[in-house]
């Protein structure tokens, strides 16, 4: 499943992407090029995957290696400050800290490296102590100077980092007051701040100050946290392995000895390999709709997490008539949604009131919401003087998209819009945009829920002046989406907490008046475990897996 794109802040060029951010480099970092292209890799000292099929009890009947197998690539970037892959992402918390940290399912924030929460989050300086012997995995300790590096990453216009924006609007410095110590100063009171700190996880100076080092980060070679798991074995494409850091004195231990995780990107082999009674893996994400009765009926538990991973339209505003509002809603209100969840989703899906999804605290039903109504959609575009109207809808070629594009297709031929389906790998997709300016209308997939919550960071991450996606859309230069950018502004400045959710209402009403980029269908993800080997497990919202408060059963 895709995962977004990137929301840098830096200035755009012909496609969007900022200085010496090629557009490779740029679906590599949001973990959208798949097993593309990869190459083989490992740590320095590690040899290939070993088995974790046998002598697999730890001697009190509990599990020894816990196998995972993860529905997503683990080729994707390992830099904390730049990915949005689904594999690395939700690995990386077990592997890095952050000052904060957030629970996965309720995104509480806890202290991890930081000690304590903060009590005053409308204070413009927050300052927090290091965990006492906190160690990164080579054995050195953790300093001040590690955070006030791994926070002038982040906020270097010049490293063009992912999390950029996701920090640059609110967060001025990082300073270290002493050696244990630190403190933040802010451009203005921004409580969010407390669960978007997870985001920033905390880097040793010492390892990735080195030339070249963040280039190893990045393949997976050169993996050095403070977390409760380290990395020992990378194999892209195939597996990567972590064992328990036994100097990790933090708040959540690893339960499990080891942990081989297994990339398998097709279906069926990863519903085989946690189903039957050959099962090697004990837990599994991104299960398939249609796989669910059978894996329940194998004993396993399969639950499901709803929130904002979505199906989204993406429009190029550069090619006529999609520099229409009119055309553009006309297509939404087109689609039968219903239809889509019922068929395609199996149910396990919610037609969108908002760019947010229900759930989101922030939610609230826009102005514009596009119920199924193709009288409608007919009449705008009788309005916009639009007749014969041909379509090239491309996407990427992920499972449930691939399902959904059909109900598309019908929705819009009823309508008299003639639709042609490209789905496509996702690479050779943003090839065809590159090369070819006249495309129409992109489906993909999003979720920047693996992020946060807060509707800040979420619009951030579809909506930035020169980010990836508003680069695609060309939209992001017209007064309209100017003054968008500057209601989001506002808001995030705003201290009131009534006021800050009026203006973040008011510009989410805009964004889907606009339809530029706007969800069609939001769905559930679900996790499968084995109930009789592990406890604590609970299915998140987002991709991945998080293991902190799992154990064996």
């Amino acid at each position: 499943m895709g995962n977004g794109f990137n929301g840098s802040n830096g200035p755009r060029r012909r496609h969007g992407f900022p200085p010496g951010f090629s557009r490779r480099a740029f679906l590599k970092h949001t973990g959208v090029l798949g097993a593309a292209g990869a190459i083989t890799a490992s740590l320095g000292a590690c040899s290939g995957p070993e088995s974790t099929t046998s002598d697999n009890d730890n001697g009190d009947g509990g599990l020894r290696t816990l196998t995972a197998v993860i529905g997503y690539g683990n080729d994707q970037s390992w830099d904390p400050t730049m990915t949005a892959s689904a594999f690395s992402m939700a690995a990386n918390h077990h592997i890095y800290e952050g000052l904060l940290d957030t629970d996965p399912i309720t995104r509480e924030p806890y202290a991890a490296l930081g000690t304590a929460l903060i009590d005053d989050t409308s204070a413009t300086t927050w300052r927090f102590s290091l965990r006492d012997d906190a160690t990164w995995h080579d054995g050195q300790p953790v300093t001040a100077d590690d955070v006030v590096f791994t926070f002038e990453r982040i906020l270097d216009p010049e490293a063009q980092v992912l999390t950029h924006s996701f920090f640059v609007t609110w967060l001025e410095r990082v300073r270290a007051v002493d050696e244990r110590t630190v403190e933040l100063d802010f451009r203005f009171p921004f409580p969010d701040a407390a669960p978007r700190l997870t985001i920033a996880k905390i880097l040793p100076r010492h390892v990735y100050e080195a030339d070249g080092a963040f280039d190893e980060l990045d393949g997976g070679r050169l993996v050095v946290g403070s977390g409760p798991y380290r990395l020992t074995s990378h194999q892209p494409t195939t597996n990567t392995e972590f064992e328990a850091f036994e100097e990790y004195n933090g708040p959540r231990p690893a339960a499990f000895p080891r942990m081989n995780w297994l990339t398998m990107v097709e279906a069926a082999p990863r519903v085989a390999a946690i189903s039957g009674g050959s099962a090697d893996a004990q837990i599994a994400d991104n299960i398939p709709y249609d796989n669910v009765e059978q894996l329940r009926g194998d004993g396993l538990t399969v639950e499901g997490g709803a929130g904002m991973n979505h199906m989204f339209l993406m429009f190029n505003t550069a090619t006529a008539p999609f520099d229409d509002v009119r055309v553009r809603q006309a297509l939404f209100y087109a689609i039968n949604v219903d239809e889509m969840i019922e068929v395609a989703l199996r149910g396990y899906g919610a037609a969108p009131t908002s760019f947010l999804n229900e759930g989101n605290p922030a939610h609230r039903p826009a102005a514009t919401v596009y119920t199924y109504d193709p009288d409608r959609a007919r009449r705008l575009l009788d309005e916009a003087g639009v007749t014969d109207l041909r379509v090239n809808l491309m996407a990427v070629n992920v499972s449930w998209i691939v399902d959904c594009l059909p109900t598309i297709k019908e929705s819009w031929d009823a309508i008299g819009v003639s639709t042609t389906l490209e789905p496509q790998d996702t690479s050779a997709l943003f090839t065809k945009m590159d090369q070819n300016q006249d495309y129409q209308v992109v489906a993909a997939a999003s979720n920047p829920n693996q992020f946060g919550l807060d509707a800040d960071l979420i619009m951030r991450y579809n909506y930035t002046a020169g980010g990836g996606w508003m680069g695609y859309t060309r939209w992001d230069g017209s007064e309209d989406a100017r003054a968008l950018f500057a209601m989001m502004d506002e808001a995030t400045r705003e201290s009131d907490p009534e006021r800050k959710l009026q203006l973040t209402h008011a510009y989410l009403d805009v964004i889907a008046e606009q339809a530029v980029l706007y969800p069609v269908v939001h769905n559930e993800l679900l996790t499968a475990w084995d109930p009789d080997a592990l406890t604590g497990v609970t299915a998140q919202p987002y991709p991945g897996i998080n293991l902190l408060q799992a154990g064996p059963a």
